[in-house]
Order: C-alpha cells, then sequence, then structure tokens
C-alpha cells in the first residue's frame, strides 16, 4: 500500500509521538522511511547577526546542525527497527520544501506531529502541518501531541 513514507522532522518535543508512527508504518508496509529537516529561510533571514559572533555560530549553522542532529537521531530508530531510511536537509520554507519533496519523491503518506496549543497561539503563528495536510496531494497522517506552553 505504501512504498515511500514521508517524516519531516523538526526536532521539537512532541515529534517522538510522530517517530514512533511513521517507524511502524514503514515497518508494516516494508515501505523506506523518508526523513527531511527543512532549515528555515525565513528564520535565517530574519537573524540580523551579531558582530561579535562568528561565522560558524550564527543562526544558519545552529539551524542546520540543530537538522543533522535531528535526522541523525531519526535514522538511528528507524535502522534499529529494521527499516530502510534515507534522510535529507534543505532549505527554504517548511510547508513549501515538505510540499515540493511529496512530489519529487513520490511519496504515498506522510506522517506529521501536530502540537495542541491554544486557538490564539495557532492563530498568530499557523501549523506547517495544517498547511502540508490541506495542500497535499497524497496522505497525510497527524499524529496530536500535548504541549505544554
Amino acid at each position: 500500500m505504501y512504498d515511500r513514507i514521508l517524516l519531516p522532522t523538526d526536532g521539537s518535543e512532541g515529534v517522538d509521538r510522530a517517530i514512533d508512527h511513521a517507524v511502524d508504518a514503514a515497518d508494516r508496509y516494508e515501505a523506506t522511511l523518508h526523513v527531511l529537516y527543512v532549515v528555515d529561510t525565513d528564520v535565517i533571514n530574519a537573524y540580523s547577526g551579531d558582530e561579535f559572533v562568528d561565522g560558524a555560530e550564527g543562526a544558519e549553522e545552529t539551524l542546520a546542525e540543530r537538522g543533522r542532529e535531528a535526522l541523525d537521531a531519526v535514522a538511528s530508530h528507524a535502522r534499529d527497527a529494521g527499516v530502510d531510511v534515507v534522510t535529507d536537509l534543505v532549505y527554504g520554507v517548511p510547508h513549501e520544501e515538505i510540499l515540493r519533496y511529496v512530489d519529487e519523491e513520490d511519496i504515498d503518506l506522510t506522517v506529521m506531529g501536530s502540537k495542541t496549543r491554544s486557538g490564539d497561539y495557532r492563530q498568530m503563528l499557523g501549523s506547517v502541518t495544517e498547511r502540508v495536510s490541506r495542500r497535499s496531494t497524497a496522505p497525510v497522517s497527524i499524529v496530536k501531541t500535548t504541549v505544554t506552553e
């Protein structure tokens, strides 16, 4: 039923349940698990920089390092479960890059975490998961997690 499953991750609290669901689905369907981290260029571009900070310590390097760590952690978990895994780190606007990846890699199912937060918070910032689920051409499984603010 599913040959290619995508798990976008941002490495944050609440993604753990989505990781478990994605690995389980990939194992059950003998699918390849694709794990994607998007370095948010809007965050990088909003950072004005600090002349006292070495370039290796800037926003872009920090986000990319966080992404590599998140990808490595999920890949290790998947391999331990006997699941074939592909990782990718890209730069861009998260929901746009996830949707592009779904189309380019012919993804059959996307598994995403969604943190349950107050309505005011969600209205102010929006949700990558919500945008992907509304616009994706492939099924999206949303794994809810409640986080404290």
